[in-house]
């Protein structure tokens, strides 16, 4: 059974930082592209960042130089340390993985392209 565990949410003023995980079992995680995607109330969900299988990364504009994705192929892990949060990063952030491998950003900002989701992690901040 694949499970993605997001951890590392929670409240921040703007201008903090915070740092999110996501911990894949049941996958092979060397394999897999991995994404983060977040979801405000109301809001559709949009993706923010991926990192490819030997790490080539892809940003979202609205986080480009703030946020960095980072994985771990030793440890099965995948991070977004997330700097100068504002208002407007509030969201449910998600974890996915997508078994796609190619320098297409178009590929990997699309949800339909990933597998496997996680719960998701609660990301407030406030003014």
């Amino acid at each position: 059974q694949v499970q993605l565990v997001e951890s590392g949410g929670g409240l921040a003023r703007t201008g903090d930082s915070l740092r999110l995980s996501c911990l894949p079992s049941g996958l092979s995680f060397k394999s897999y592209a991995m994404g983060w995607f977040r979801q405000a109330p109301g809001k559709a969900r949009e993706f923010v960042t991926a990192i490819r299988r030997l790490g080539d990364t892809f940003y979202a504009d609205s986080v480009k130089g703030r946020f960095t994705i980072s994985r771990n192929n030793a440890e099965n892990s995948v991070a977004l340390q997330m700097n100068s949060l504002k208002p407007e990063d509030t969201a449910v952030y998600y974890c996915a993985a997508s078994p796609r491998d190619t320098w297409d950003y178009n590929a990997y900002s699309n949800p339909a392209s990933y597998t496997y989701w996680g719960q998701g992690a609660q990301v407030t901040v406030s003014a």
